[in-house]
């Protein structure tokens, strides 16, 4: 079925976006479970695999509509030193999903693709509860202080 152009476009900008955020998350999770920050290298490595999922949905979609998908780009990934500066490049990838989510939505129904429109709603849907979470562990981190938030996200390994 041949797509329009312009939904292509950004079913693959989200798709680049997605990529992007599969990098920087992974990397998080890694160097989380590096610094000992087991639980938190957990949740952010299952975002990864989340941001994984929305890829091969967009890629999916994108096929099926007789675009090309496009691997060979990425946005920059922004990569914090910090527990609260991973928080907020995270959130920062986050807000600029939320906003082309929300610009495609319109797009889409405007030109009647309404199953692209529902995909960009349910990863939308998800997008808005990973930044609700990032918010929630800004808040914890400056009520308790980074080191106390920390302590928290600490695992000993089984023997």
């Amino acid at each position: 079925m041949q797509g329009d152009p312009e939904v292509i476009e950004f079913l693959n900008e989200q798709l680049t976006a997605e990529l992007t955020a599969i990098n920087q998350y992974f990397l998080h999770a890694k160097m989380q479970e590096n610094n000992g920050w087991t639980k938190l290298a957990k949740y952010t490595r299952a975002e990864s695999f989340d941001e994984m999922k929305h890829a091969e949905v967009l890629t999916d979609r994108i096929l099926f509509l007789e675009g090309l998908p496009n691997y060979q780009r990425l946005f920059h990934v922004r990569v914090g030193q910090t527990v609260t500066e991973m928080f907020q490049a995270d959130r920062e990838v986050e807000v600029e999903a939320i906003d082309r989510l929300r610009r495609g939505i319109e797009v889409m129904r405007n030109k009647g693709d309404i199953t692209s429109a529902n995909i960009f709603e349910s990863i939308l849907a998800d997008e808005e509860h990973h930044i609700d979470y990032l918010d929630t562990q800004l808040e914890l981190v400056q009520k308790l202080g980074e080191s106390l938030y920390l302590a928290t996200l600490v695992e000993q390994p089984e023997s």
